[in-house]
């Protein structure tokens, strides 16, 4: 294990046993939280414009939010080929100049009435391509700024920024545009951007990129190389399995969820969206509890039965009936397990893939397993409407719920299970992980 005094690679001076006296690292986690927070409140900011300014219809705020989310299909494989051949401090600092230039050129044309919907569509998907890049990027980066033994602790600050955000993002951007104006939000967005951008930008330290002094190979060269890592390592290639497991059962889920709370459970819309918030808080928790319980039970130990814990949570839900008191009080605390429990699985399994993965291969991998978990997710959607219009709601909530358990059996099944106290190393080449010697026992 890397001494307390350790040399990152390249850079030319040692780490401090905490990350939060690393001034470089701070600067990072600064600027990721307000670029997540200016993520989050767009989220929200977009669909509004186009509702309340631009008076679209249910089929153009369909269409506004695919073109956001298309870059997630279209451009993850390319994000993760271009960010290993690049300086991830580079590639942060650009997502986030033109992020906040977009967003204050949408604030001014909607102050002055010149934003139109076709504006907003080209808005929604040049956000939605610099936000994949900036992703794949700062996960990289935390891999190339702290010491091996520091990522889990890392994560966890950087993943509970997330967190906050996506609860603040949300209430901040529907707030503004309620008590002022759509393009206002749009301008919050912007300095959120804005703030992240003068943050990383200071960011001292050095970065050492493999191959950058190579030749580059084809960008469809590249790919390849992530898309056969994943597949032959059997660790990476269970985190890419279980992943999609869960995105596409999950997003049959919530398509039948959000139905049935509405209609069979009779829930008015603010008992829905407190139901809905507990996941924020609970994934707080999850962070928190990321930087310590995989490090005293063991990754796999905490992976496994984190995520059992957090998607069995939702299998109590079609068993409850009526609008009553202890019906919200079900949902708020089924939520808030399924957010903690989910969170300790995000964090955790980010920190054992950058662990395994070679340096020079970061953003390829990041965006591989993004692409194969996320791909699945407008499948899902489909299954989930097609199962409450055949199956019924509470039948199909069901069978969707017992669905996202296939995850952590594929994780039980893999060698992501016998992961101990200690972080594993890259596996050059055996197609495995390669787990360093416990120094001690308790």
């Amino acid at each position: 294990m890397p001494s307390a005094s350790s040399v990152v690679p390249g850079s030319d001076r040692s780490v401090s046993p905490s990350l939060w006296r690393d001034s470089d690292f701070r600067r990072l986690w600064v600027g990721q939280t307000a670029s997540q927070l200016g993520e989050q409140t767009s989220l929200v900011v977009l669909p509004l414009i186009a509702v309340v300014t631009l008076h679209a219809d249910a089929g153009q705020l369909g269409a506004l939010r695919a073109v956001g989310q298309a870059p997630l299909l279209l451009l993850s494989l390319f994000a993760g080929a271009w960010v290993d051949r690049w300086r991830a401090r580079t590639v942060m600092v650009l997502t986030d100049a033109g992020r906040a230039l977009a967003l204050g050129a949408a604030a001014v044309a909607g102050l002055l009435g010149g934003l139109g919907l076709p504006g907003l569509l080209v808005l929604a998907f040049a956000a939605g391509c610099l936000s994949v890049l900036f992703d794949v990027a700062y996960q990289a980066s935390l891999v190339r700024l702290v010491n091996h033994d520091q990522l889990v602790r890392g994560n966890s600050a950087l993943e509970g920024s997330r967190s906050s955000a996506q609860i603040g993002g949300p209430a901040l951007g529907g707030a503004l545009v309620s008590l002022l104006s759509a393009p206002i939000g749009a301008a919050s967005s912007a300095a959120c951007f804005a703030v992240s951008f003068l943050s990383i930008r200071r960011i001292n330290r050095r970065e050492s990129i493999p191959e950058y002094s190579e030749r580059p190979s084809p960008v469809w060269r590249r790919i390849h190389d992530g898309l056969r890592l994943v597949v032959h390592d059997r660790s990476l290639r269970a985190v890419g399995l279980a992943s999609a497991a869960f995105q596409f059962s999950f997003a049959a889920t919530m398509t039948v969820y959000l139905v049935f709370l509405p209609r069979e459970l009779h829930l008015s819309g603010t008992a829905v969206g407190l139901a809905l918030a507990a996941t924020g808080p609970g994934a707080l928790l999850g962070s928190l509890l990321a930087a310590r319980l995989p490090q005293r039970f063991g990754y796999g130990p905490v992976l496994v039965s984190a995520a059992a814990l957090g998607d069995g949570a939702m299998l109590c839900v079609p068993v409850l009936h009526g609008p009553d008191a202890v019906t919200i009080t079900v949902l708020l605390a089924a939520n808030f397990v399924f957010g903690a429990f989910g969170q300790l699985v995000n964090v955790t399994v980010m920190t054992v893939r950058q662990s395994v993965t070679p340096s020079g291969m970061q953003g390829r991998t990041s965006a591989t397993i993004t692409f194969i978990g996320m791909g699945l997710t407008p499948l899902g959607s489909l299954l989930g409407g097609r199962l409450a219009q055949g199956w019924g709601l509470r039948t199909s909530l069901l069978m969707t719920a017992a669905g996202m358990m296939l995850s952590p059996v594929l994780m039980a099944l893999s060698p992501l299970a016998r992961l101990g106290r200690e972080l594993p190393t890259p596996a050059e080449g055996s197609g495995a992980l390669r787990v360093r010697a416990p120094e001690h026992c308790e």
